[in-house]
């Protein structure tokens, strides 16, 4: 079922809250009504009760039936009070009764078997409706039950007049609420629908803009302080891609160039087969170098898009190490530096992925070799510290000077080169570095002095292997891998 525009929602809640309302006072006022109808009827009833109880105690305590009955008949017979009453002792005896009453044939309980705020009844004479109190009277050491009446006309046209208004004019409400929570809605939402038209005037060139923050302190405001930041992080997004894509675009535009002039220069004239090896072999480190920036700048963009994932699991650092050695032994001889691994761990077993640690560690040797001067030495170690083991790459090189020990990891930031004293590298290994360490949930940090080297380093948790027997018990299985807590 398709929903319904949220106006219409509105303005349908609204609709139905003020109809119910209208409905509602309507009832509570006829309720009312007619509740301080029937209570202003029975205080009168009960006035007139009262009114005869004082008229009993004024006579004689030993005044006969007789006296009593021709008393009553000349007060009551010619006041309108005595249209119904009638009046009863103890015994059963009748000491007044109405002609209507008798006409009516009205029952009349003793006293002794009334409460004490009597009992209210009704019946229909005629075209009147009249209403009686029987009522118990306590005169001395005589009881009396009495029954007075009055006629209910005006209190039942005055509550059919105020019903038929009612009936009137909640039709009314109920349309005018209607109308009211139209109106109501669009001005509720009078201030979202003005975001929104903000809203569609900013494009990929417009970022800078702000929707309008109203002064209330409202839902409104924090939607309009929402989108405000969202933007913002938008506009910084774009900001880092622009950036990334002209970094990038300048970075492969220098080594292309390079390759197709050294290409040109090769295929201006016939050259010998020890020139064209000499261009070719230049040509290939050129082409190593791209594919090292194509690669970073790869795993920058995936990253980024949070396509990248890590395969954690145990990692065994003596392989790993080993395998490190082997291949950065001949080229850090070559480059006049003296290389060592070394492992200071009972346990170098820690959770990682194999892969990423590899490429992180080579990136820090290939920083560690190319800013380190010959004869200068560089060394991987892994110590343990706790619950972690600390992989450091240390080297006695130039160093880095304070002010940059900030931006080192920051893209396309490049150092100088010892050898050169030039800006040398794409700028990108560190950035990858960092990534790295933080998808193991660590840090790549630096502590370095300034012509006295540097050390990266990063902590690694330790992953514990626990081992179970087969059910054959000839064959040992890993049951689980499981970070050591």
């Amino acid at each position: 079922m398709k929903a319904l525009p949220i106006r219409l929602r509105l303005t349908l809640w609204y609709f139905a809250m003020f109809a119910t309302a209208a409905c509602l006072l309507s009832f509570a006022n006829w309720w009312m009504l007619r509740r301080g109808v029937d209570a202003t009827e029975y205080h009168d009833l009960q006035e007139r009760a009262e009114d005869v109880q004082l008229l009993l105690m004024h006579e004689k305590p030993d005044v006969g039936i007789e006296e009593l009955r021709q008393k009553f008949t000349e007060i009551y017979s010619i006041k309108d009070d005595g249209k119904w009453l009638q009046v009863m002792d103890e015994a059963g005896n009748w000491i007044y009764r109405s002609k209507r009453m008798v006409d009516e044939k009205v029952d009349l309980p003793r006293p002794q078997n009334l409460p004490g705020a009597g009992v209210i009844s009704e019946f229909h004479q005629g075209t009147r409706y009249v209403r009686v109190l029987s009522y118990p009277i306590r005169v001395g050491e005589r009881e009396y039950a009495l029954q007075t009446g009055m006629a209910r006309n005006k209190s039942m046209a005055l509550l059919k007049t105020f019903r038929a208004d009612l009936l009137l004019l909640t039709p009314g409400v109920i349309l005018l609420a209607a109308f009211g929570g139209h109106w109501m809605s669009r001005k509720a939402l009078q201030p979202v629908a003005l975001l929104a038209s903000e809203a569609r005037r900013i494009n990929d060139r417009s970022l800078d803009v702000r929707l309008p923050v109203p002064t209330a302190r409202d839902e409104v405001r924090d939607l309009s302080e929402t989108l405000n930041q969202m933007l913002a992080r938008i506009d910084e997004a774009f900001a880092s891609v622009r950036a990334f894509t002209g970094d990038a675009s300048h970075e492969l535009r220098t080594p292309i160039a390079l390759l197709r002039t050294e290409i040109e220069v090769a295929l201006i004239r016939e050259r010998s087969g020890d020139e064209y090896r000499s261009t070719l072999a230049h040509l290939h480190e050129e082409a190593v170098q791209m594919t090292t920036l194509v690669e970073n700048l790869l795993a920058i963009a995936r990253s980024d898009a949070g396509a990248e994932r890590l395969n954690m699991q145990p990692v065994d650092l003596a392989d790993l190490f080993r395998r490190v050695d082997r291949e950065w032994t001949d080229s850090m001889r070559l480059a006049g530096l003296n290389f060592r691994t070394e492992i200071k761990s009972a346990d170098p077993t820690v959770l990682g992925d194999p892969s990423a640690l590899s490429r992180l560690i080579n990136i820090l040797l290939e920083n560690a070799q190319k800013f380190t001067p010959g004869n200068g030495s560089v060394a991987l170690s892994a110590t343990s510290e706790r619950r972690t083991v600390r992989i450091e790459v240390r080297d006695t090189g130039m160093g880095i000077p304070e002010e940059d020990l900030s931006l080192i990891f920051n893209r396309f930031f490049r150092g100088v080169r010892a050898e050169t004293n030039a800006a040398d590298g794409s700028g990108l290994g560190l950035t990858v570095g960092k990534w790295i360490a933080e998808k193991h949930g660590t840090q790549l940090l630096v502590e370095s002095v300034l012509g006295s080297g540097s050390c990266f380093y990063f902590a690694l948790s330790h992953a514990a292997r626990s081992f179970r027997k087969s059910p054959n018990n000839d064959d040992t299985v890993r049951e689980e891998d499981r970070l050591r807590v």
